[in-house]
């Protein structure tokens, strides 16, 4: 049986182009001129979705979050379809929980291999494939980190880049999101400083640190961790403290200010 797409795009050209391209690689698309296809989505629980970043009654950002708040479709992946190249725009795709971006006009080809590759990473991450042991374990309460069955040092930052990305497995951050997520409102640090951040990480968990295999760099966009997680709780069987009764907190951790990290690149 083949895997059903949800195409939402205005313009009747784009959406010829899509649709043959896919059809003939063996998918069955419907497609639409209204991001008002929520309901239909519920009912026909489409295995992608493929859709402009604005529409005539909406835009496709307002979409792609109505997806990941909807239990059924949480987990449909979502490509956007752009009309420029700006990482305004992708940052906009990817931010509102967007898997993957392609600028018009592309080819049928690319859009085949994207939309594949996408489909890909999804039945790998809810088929639970893995290897024994697991590539990554991560014990939140204890801060400590396996890979490939062998315990990893890390710093503190180091470990809370890595959960945050695990967390996430599958979609691309830029560093800009990554800053705000992980360094919070530490002072004096650059979009470098995560790139530093990362090198280091892959010295302790790539087999081969100058190929990637879990740690990928999507050039002109960001970084994105492909290593499916599993992760252990800190067993407190015995113990009646305060900490192990309650649930964990998490911090919120508040925007750092884009103006912040320009005075501390220029100082």
């Amino acid at each position: 049986m083949s895997q059903l797409i949800f195409l939402v795009e205005r313009d009747l050209e784009t959406t010829y182009v899509s649709r043959q391209a896919l059809e003939q690689a063996g998918y069955e698309v419907r497609s639409f001129q209204t991001v008002d296809i929520l309901a239909e989505a519920q009912h026909e629980l489409p295995a992608l979705l493929l859709v402009a970043l604005m529409m005539p009654d909406g835009n496709g950002v307002q979409l792609c979050r109505s997806f990941r708040g909807n239990p059924p479709l949480s987990h449909t992946p979502v490509i956007f379809m752009l009309e420029e190249d700006s990482e305004e725009h992708r940052i906009l795709a990817l931010d509102s929980g967007g898997d993957d971006c392609i600028v018009k006009p592309f080819s049928p080809r690319e859009l085949t291999a994207r939309v594949q590759a996408v489909l890909r990473r999804s039945a790998q991450r809810s088929q639970g494939i893995r290897k024994e042991p697991p590539e990554l374990v991560i014990d939140s309460s204890a801060m400590k980190l396996s890979v490939r069955g062998s315990d990893v040092s890390t710093t503190s930052l180091e470990f809370r880049l890595i959960e945050y990305l695990a967390r996430h497995c599958g979609q691309v951050f830029t560093r800009d999101l990554l800053l705000d997520a992980v360094w919070g409102e530490t002072q004096f640090v650059t979009p470098r400083s995560v790139d530093a951040c990362i090198r280091r990480i892959r010295e302790k968990i790539e087999p081969d640190r100058t190929a990637p295999t879990y740690l990928k760099t999507v050039r002109g966009v960001g970084y994105r961790l492909d290593a499916e997680a599993s992760w252990q709780v800190t067993s407190s069987e015995g113990c009646d403290c305060a900490a192990c009764a309650s649930p964990p907190v998490l911090l919120k951790m508040r925007p750092v200010r884009h103006a912040r990290r320009k005075r501390a690149a220029m100082g």
